[in-house]
């Protein structure tokens, strides 16, 4: 699908509401401000190494920071929807926030993901005018994902591209934000690097408030999520980039990896890839 191998390297920028899973009481500014802060650190590490990536932004953040958007719009990076609000979803939302996103960033959007990866319906992803869905995690994670009968790599619904995360042959461990984490650093390399030999591009994800620091207990982030927060994530995130590049690993936005791709596959058999 690619001259060579490629990472797609993609961030979910939005109300940083995790925290009110967790009981904690958080305003909608300081969601906002936390996650903005990120979204400038990301930008600057992205720049710095020359690298474009794919922001999937709500409409509310989009909103908030609207200078943000415009410049990761101006350094190349793709704009895409992740829905009107974070934790709050109806099927309009999919039109008006690929509308809102456009008129705010002044680009076209093709892509859409929605919040913490959960199903959304193809057909309604099509009528709202989008090329491609990054919705599914198809990896078994308790209470939260339960993906394993779903291609693992990208294929086809309808006239809808799918684009999921990221996961290892055979056993499916997921290479998401989490495990970035909490895994030893060489030990999730190694899982990236197999993954690629296999499939031949990556796509994993992550967000602006993994940038900052976590530790703070009025936010009240358990052990795995804020491990390696803050400038920790930032000097990681760094690292990995610059191994990926040694590796002679090429960078792109979704949008133009799926526009110079070919021969998608149409729904795997069962919806199951072999491996």
């Amino acid at each position: 699908m690619s001259a060579g191998p490629t990472v797609l390297l993609s961030f979910d920028i939005e109300e940083f509401d995790m925290p009110l899973e967790y009981g904690k009481n958080i305003s909608i500014e300081q969601q906002l401000e936390i996650s903005a802060r990120g979204t400038q650190i990301i930008l600057d590490i992205l720049k710095a190494n020359n690298v474009k990536a794919t922001f999937f932004s709500t409409v509310v953040f989009a909103n908030h920071a609207d200078a943000l958007i415009r410049r990761l719009v101006e350094d190349g990076h793709e704009l895409a929807s992740h829905g009107y609000y974070h934790s709050s979803f109806e099927v309009k939302h999919l039109l008006n926030s690929r509308l809102s996103l456009e008129k705010i960033g002044s680009t076209r959007i093709t892509g859409f993901r929605m919040p913490r990866m959960k199903p959304v319906d193809d057909l309604e992803i099509q009528r709202a005018g989008y090329t491609y869905n990054s919705s599914l995690n198809p990896t078994y994670l308790p209470g939260r994902y339960n993906n394993f009968n779903k291609p693992r790599t990208i294929f086809r619904e309808s006239e809808v591209l799918q684009v999921p995360a990221s996961v290892t042959p055979f056993f499916r461990f997921p290479l998401f934000w989490l495990s970035f984490h909490n895994l030893p650093l060489p030990l999730y390399q190694a899982a990236c690097e197999r993954t690629v030999k296999k499939d031949c591009y990556l796509n994993i994800y992550f967000h602006p408030w993994e940038f900052t620091d976590l530790s703070d207990e009025k936010l009240g982030m358990p052990w795995f999520v804020k491990k390696n927060s803050g400038q920790q994530m930032i000097n990681r995130f760094a690292d990995t980039i610059s191994w990926m590049k040694g590796k002679g690993y090429q960078f792109s936005r979704i949008n133009s990896y799926l526009e110079a791709s070919a021969n998608v596959p149409r729904n795997p058999e069962n919806g199951r890839s072999r491996s």
